[in-house]
């Protein structure tokens, strides 16, 4: 029997996979949950490469020479920065735990749930860590008020990309779905689609 065609003989309408429409995809929910959690394992990875580098440049800071040169400030910074990465090392690590200890007992929909707030967690702490060691890097080498200017500009660096960014996309993201379940309904009374749609 050729593709497309129904027992009775009339055709059968196949949904699209990515067209203009918006970008779909057939899978069960357990195929869903894998790659949902395929894809957290990737932004973990992203993320705890990045967190060890900069956990790594801290840790190394002792042992240099002009460290005894910082103030209390200096110093009190310097180790709230510590504490930071050594708390964001475990947050990402903390989806591994989870798996282990769930491993094989059908509740791969609370490890996926774990993983994305270890990526949100691990996130906010990133930024933390970006805007704090440049601020320390900027205290020492030029001044307190030029620590504190980079470190804002840094802050609002990291609000825009990580907050302010997704965001958008994601209200574009529910408009255009909107639009989306219009057209399939105008199709199924029979009424021609909407093409008014921007690129």
């Amino acid at each position: 029997m050729p593709s497309g065609i129904t027992d009775a003989g009339a055709p059968q309408r196949e949904e699209p996979l990515d067209d203009e429409r918006g970008y779909k995809r057939r899978e069960t929910y357990a195929a869903k949950l894998d790659r949902n959690w395929n894809e957290l394992l990737q932004e973990l990875r992203i993320l705890q490469t990045g967190l060890q580098l900069i956990a790594g440049f801290l840790l190394t800071l002792p042992f240099q020479s002009r460290f005894a040169e910082l103030d209390a400030y200096g110093v009190w910074l310097y180790l709230a920065m510590v504490l930071t990465a050594a708390a964001a090392i475990p947050v990402v690590l903390m989806p591994l735990s989870v798996h282990r200890w769930l491993f094989r007992r059908h509740v791969k929909n609370r490890i996926v749930t774990s993983g994305a707030w270890a990526a949100k967690i691990g996130l906010v702490l990133a930024c933390l860590l970006i805007v704090g060691t440049s601020s320390l890097i900027f205290y020492k080498v030029i001044g307190l008020w030029e620590s504190w200017v980079a470190g804002a500009a840094l802050l609002l660096l990291c609000l825009v990309t990580f907050i302010a960014v997704p965001a958008a996309l994601a209200r574009q993201g529910s408009s255009e779905d909107e639009e989306d379940e219009e057209a399939e309904e105008d199709e199924e009374e029979g009424q021609p689609a909407r093409t008014d749609r921007p690129l």
